[in-house]
């Protein structure tokens, strides 16, 4: 398993990378965000462990530019550790956040948890009408337009994928996209799935993404009209 780490305090990166190899890992350290982003494009990385505040390019911008280019999973570890500075993070594409100071068995717990996590979603190209989405190398493409996602956003998007053509509700979304219990004071999966159809529908003729009035959500190819029947459509609470 190959990692890239991306730290300009050269003590704490020599650190990490003694304490991942000691794990079975095979890193690579970078001392500052223009070379953790030109290695992180140049070469395929099972994992890259990014620091935050750096100097010149920090941690947020080496991941913006990064998700321009692939979707490489990204472990931010940080001593930043307000809720803001997390948000941001997994908005930004991040696949988890650490908080420093801590245990190197943490880091490799979760190092692992992500590259296994990533390689478990590797399948078939999934399509729907025009749409494409390469889990492999989490790549989306919908008329031969290549979209960019927010980690949360992607997550939604395949489970919508590998449940086409049936009716999910509020509340299984909630539990499988976010692991939590659904609040029906709260918009949050309203507002999230308005993001992901901003992106995935609102340049294109074909709707792919069909709110379900009283209900929840469908992804169909499909052309749903305003009186269809939700209960003649596959329905999952």
């Amino acid at each position: 398993m190959r990692v890239l780490i991306v730290d300009d305090e050269i003590k704490t990166a020599a650190f990490l990378s003694k304490g991942l190899n000691e794990e079975g890992f095979s890193t690579t350290v970078a001392n500052n965000g223009e070379e953790g982003l030109s290695l992180a494009s140049q070469h395929d990385f099972d994992l890259v462990v990014l620091d935050v505040m750096m100097p010149g390019m920090d941690g947020w911008d080496v991941l913006k530019r990064l998700r321009t280019l692939k979707e490489t999973p990204v472990l931010f570890v940080t001593a930043r550790d307000r809720i803001e500075d997390r948000v941001k993070g997994l908005d930004l594409g991040a696949d988890d956040y650490l908080v420093k100071p801590f245990a190197i068995s943490e880091l490799v717990a979760r190092a692992r948890s992500i590259i296994r996590r990533g390689k478990a979603q590797i399948v078939e190209t999934l399509t729907i009408a025009d749409l494409e989405v390469d889990p492999l190398k989490r790549r989306v493409v919908r008329g031969g337009e290549r979209i960019l996602l927010t980690a949360k956003e992607y997550a939604l998007l395949l489970f919508f994928l590998r449940r086409q053509g049936e009716v999910l509700s509020r509340s299984l979304i909630a539990q499988q996209v976010w692991d939590m219990h659904y609040d029906t004071g709260t918009n949050v999966v309203d507002v999230a799935v308005r993001r992901l159809r901003a992106k995935i529908d609102d340049n294109f003729e074909h709707k792919l993404i069909h709110g379900v009035r009283g209900v929840g959500y469908l992804m169909s190819d499909k052309i749903i009209r305003a009186h269809d029947n939700p209960e003649q459509l596959a329905r999952h609470d």
